[in-house]
């Protein structure tokens, strides 16, 4: 992992998420940062631990389907690992997916092919709902909301984008023959960039190809780990929600959970696209900018969005990396190596 880049990727998004601070007006958020109730943080902090053990449940349930033996604790802190990678790497929130199955594969002694399967199916199962959540959350704001033409189209725009790359992300996981020439087609434009010899992994991934296909098909055409996997995903986007919806009573904000799912579903799509470490500055400034404009003000709605940050990007971050050394610092290296 090329740490220089990460840490300047996430100062860049600090010295944004700073701006934004400056130009609202940084004492009003402060004085509104002293009064939020903690107690109501607190019940927030202990639904995003909820929410992870949710998340640990389902790829538990989708480790069981593919009869790979493992302990919920260690899982919990690959999870953990997986969960920091993808807030401090601009992966659109994919970039610790590789990581968690090469931890599982090393830990279990299954194939690389067969774990990842199982990331990319506990992944493939958080975004369906998702993908439903979100385009209600759209619809909601375009009708609660005066929005400009551009915000308009942006948001027809992202979704349209986001539903279409999924369909075409599944079709690869599930279509062999398609798999194939997209990922012959993409290491044939890395060959006109990269001047050494690359064959060797494109080789490597085809030859994974099947076997993680034959695995991932079977996950999501087994009806009992679909419908369990879909419903824990379902409560776990709930709670996220709630988390959020929470952090607004600590500042005695009247919201309704319908603005605050819409927002939220809203920032979280915007923080898939991979830019800024963990989305660090556009989900905020998606955040403050559209709870300002349902009639919020700009110095709550950035207080708000200041502590749901906090715990849901940079408490997950620091304790994904406070349980790195559990399996050795290296790790993050060796899974880019292989």
């Amino acid at each position: 992992m090329n740490y220089k880049k990460v840490f300047g990727l996430l100062l860049i998004g600090l010295v944004v998420l700073a701006a934004m601070i400056i130009f609202i007006g940084p004492g009003e958020i402060i004085s509104a940062l002293k009064q939020a109730n903690m107690n109501y943080v607190l019940l927030a902090i202990i639904l995003q631990v909820i929410t992870m053990i949710l998340w640990n449940l389902r790829w538990s349930v989708i480790l069981g389907g593919l009869n790979i033996a493992h302990k919920k604790i260690t899982l919990f802190a690959m999870l953990l690992v997986g969960l920091a990678v993808n807030n401090l790497t601009p992966s659109g929130r994919g970039g610790g997916e590789p990581v968690r199955a090469y931890l599982l594969s090393k830990n279990t002694n299954s194939s690389f092919k067969t774990t990842f399967a199982t990331v990319m199916g506990d992944k493939l199962f958080d975004i369906f709902p998702f993908t439903i959540l979100a385009i209600i959350a759209m619809i909601y704001l375009i009708f609660t909301i005066h929005l400009s033409i551009v915000m308009l189209a942006t948001l027809i725009f992202a979704i349209i984008l986001f539903v279409a790359l999924l369909i075409f992300i599944v079709y690869i996981c599930i279509n062999e023959t398609f798999g194939v020439r997209v990922i012959r087609w993409v290491f044939r434009q890395l060959n006109k960039v990269i001047k050494r010899n690359i064959e060797p992994y494109e080789i490597k991934i085809l030859n994974s190809l099947k076997g993680f296909q034959t695995s991932l098909l079977y996950l999501l055409k087994n009806k009992q780990i679909f419908v369990s996997a879909i419903f824990i995903s379902f409560i776990a986007w709930f709670l996220e929600i709630m988390r959020m919806y929470i952090v607004f009573m600590a500042f005695g904000v009247q919201v309704s959970i319908g603005m605050v799912a819409a927002v939220f579903l809203l920032s979280t799509l915007v923080g898939m696209i991979p830019t800024l470490p963990g989305g660090l500055g556009a989900i905020d400034g998606v955040m403050i900018l559209v709870y300002s404009l349902s009639g919020i003000p700009p110095f709550i709605s950035t207080a708000v969005t200041l502590v749901e940050r906090l715990i849901s990007f940079w408490m997950v971050s620091v304790l994904g990396l406070l349980t790195l050394p559990y399996f050795g610092t290296g790790v993050l290296d060796e899974v880019d190596i292989n």
